[in-house]
């Protein structure tokens, strides 16, 4: 596997921009906390490592990897987040389970997305086992909910630098 030997938080081309004065939802599946609160207090850190005020930073729980996409949909009309950040983790199961959630979610994360015409950073993880999760949540593999926070950072940059661009 391409992944058994590689930090995959380690592959950013450009650092991750200043990101202060922006506003980020954070959401966080409630379904495997020990891997999902992981994620999520990377997030967090990553955010304020890079001039997010903590007070803007809105962090809130679903139930599961499944209601990220409504929440960040509640989270594009009723707040005034610049990025969205959804933490979830989906374990392989011996049912097809598996396969409906991790589509769902994916589909939509990226319809609010492109909807709301706001970045949100996808961190959901799609494993086969625990320990797997557990790499990627702070293990050797690094923490999905460090880099789904600097894509997201990345993304309001992008959005903005554009958007100055073109006024």
């Amino acid at each position: 596997m391409a992944t058994s030997l590689k930090n995959l938080s380690d592959t950013a081309i450009q650092p991750i921009p200043n990101a202060t004065g922006y506003k980020f939802g954070i959401l966080v599946a409630e379904w495997n906390p020990e891997v999902t609160e992981s994620m999520g207090k990377a997030a967090k850190e990553t955010l304020l490592a890079h001039g997010v005020k903590p007070e803007d930073i809105l962090y809130k729980y679903v139930p599961g990897s499944y209601e990220l996409s409504l929440g960040a949909q509640y989270m594009a009309e009723y707040t005034d987040v610049d990025a969205i950040i959804v933490l979830g983790c989906v374990i392989q199961g011996e049912t097809r389970h598996f396969d409906y959630v991790c589509k769902a979610v994916t589909e939509g994360t990226n319809e609010v997305s492109l909807k709301y015409n706001i970045p949100v950073g996808f961190g959901v993880l799609t494993t086969e086992n625990q320990q797997q999760a557990l790499d990627r949540a702070g293990g050797k593999h690094g923490n999905k909910g460090d880099e789904a926070a600097g894509a997201a950072i990345k993304m309001v940059a992008l959005k903005h630098e554009i958007n100055q661009k073109n006024d």
